[in-house]
């Protein structure tokens, strides 16, 4: 899943998407690289970022999921990364095939309803906060509390997954994403990663979104102040693990990297 984000503040990179042609050059690059989706979004999950109003979210994203199928053609698979049900309606209406939310449909209460009436896909993530009352990992002044992060963070996805089923979205159509970097210190995120087979166990695909965060930084050795761009190496071998661990779903900015490294480990 290639990340490509319409949006000025997004962590890593925010602004590099500053129109519809842009969005559909790095739409069609992603693809010839190994993307097998697009993850189109108009508002920033970084922690700190501030809410961007449905509307604005709309204007960014929908022309440039018009300009990815002009381009690209039916072929990639586009899902939009909102938790806002009038920008996933908008977004599906102009050739958006999932919906891919961050509040695994609690922000919105429209939002299960819509996956269930389009009979589309959608990603249900765990998150302790929004990202606005959020830190990063490696920056908490008071770390999150957590008796076992991973069997916490597998009771919330089941009963968001069970939510889901009985707002009638198909069981085939659920992705359940752990949420890494989200409301978790840089040590629950590992710990996390290690039992990403135990999330796998609930029966539904499971997305890892560990691309360039910040705990990859201190996982890798680097400080507080790395660059995203640098935390490269850690992010690949992070990312084996996780796909090691039955995780079928990549979601990442370095997508020729990681398509080579998977078929180089034969998954």
């Amino acid at each position: 899943m290639a990340i490509l984000n319409v949006t000025p503040d997004s962590f890593s990179d925010g602004g590099t998407i500053a129109n519809p042609n842009a969005a559909a050059e790095a739409a069609c690059a992603a693809v010839n690289a190994g993307a097998a989706i697009l993850d189109i979004g108009g508002e920033s999950t970084r922690p700190g970022a501030l809410r961007v109003e449905a509307s604005e979210q709309i204007l960014r994203v929908v022309p440039a999921i018009r300009a990815i199928r002009a381009a690209c053609g039916p072929r990639p698979f586009i899902t939009i990364d909102t938790t806002s049900a009038e920008v996933a309606s908008a977004a599906l209406e102009t050739g958006a095939d999932a919906i891919n939310d961050v509040s695994a449909g609690l922000d919105d209460p429209g939002m299960l309803a819509l996956a269930a009436a389009k009979r589309c896909g959608i990603v249900l993530m765990h998150r302790l906060r929004p990202p606005e009352r959020d830190s990063y990992s490696d920056r908490y002044a008071t770390a999150p509390v957590y008796a076992n992060v991973a069997a916490e963070v597998c009771k919330h996805l089941a009963g968001r997954a069970d939510a889901a089923l009985r707002a009638g979205v198909d069981r085939a159509s659920i992705v359940l994403d752990p949420g890494l970097g989200f409301g978790k210190t840089v040590e629950q995120n590992l710990a996390l990663i290690g039992q990403t087979r135990a999330l796998t166990e609930l029966g539904f695909p499971v997305l890892s979104g560990l691309s360039r965060k910040s705990f990859t930084a201190r996982a890798g050795g680097l400080g507080a102040e790395s660059r995203p761009v640098d935390r490269l190496p850690a992010t690949l071998a992070l990312s084996l693990i996780c796909a090691r661990l039955g995780a079928r779903i990549l979601r990442v900015h370095d997508v020729h990297l990681h398509a080579v490294l998977l078929h180089t480990a034969g998954l």
